[in-house]
């Protein structure tokens, strides 16, 4: 098969005294998103929607947070990591679509830096990654502020 589409789902908790670190750049913020590596919901999204467009598993396959290998780890190492699991099975990544939903902060500011940041890592232009945002009107989780989630599709293309 010469293409393959893979979905990831990121969620994480927002609290006081964490950075805020979305698509791999730090965002300011009052609150920021609680796990084991910098919790990057969106760069965790993209890296499960690689993983199993290939049906490798997930992040925490590959990168367990019971492993203090993986402590505060950037994420834009996960990333990495996996696209070389990607690459390492022949594939290229063609275009990665993606959604972050959050009430605050505003995002706009950053997308472009995000999308650079992101196309970097996978060897594409800017152009290839879609950055999106939306609130959940203040209802849930999301809405109070409690925590973020993160959505990717991604499609992979054969190279060998």
């Amino acid at each position: 098969m010469s293409f393959r589409i893979g979905f990831g789902i990121d969620f994480h908790q927002l609290v006081e005294d964490r950075d805020l670190w979305l698509g791999g750049v730090k965002i300011p913020h009052v609150k920021g998103a609680k796990g084991h590596s910098d919790a990057d919901v969106l760069l965790h999204a993209i890296c499960d929607a690689m993983l199993g467009a290939l049906a490798l598993g997930d992040i925490g396959v590959h990168f367990p947070d019971t492993d203090q290998a993986y402590k505060n780890i950037d994420s834009k190492i996960l990333l990495k990591r996996s696209f070389d699991l990607i690459t390492d099975k022949g594939y290229k990544v063609v275009n990665v679509d993606s959604s972050l939903c959050l009430e605050a902060p505003k995002i706009k500011p950053y997308v472009v830096a995000m999308q650079q940041t992101i196309a970097g890592i996978l060897g594409l232009t800017a152009g290839d990654v879609s950055v999106k945002a939306t609130t959940t009107e203040k209802m849930g989780f999301v809405g109070r502020e409690e925590g973020l989630v993160a959505y990717a599709t991604v499609l992979l293309e054969k190279i060998r």
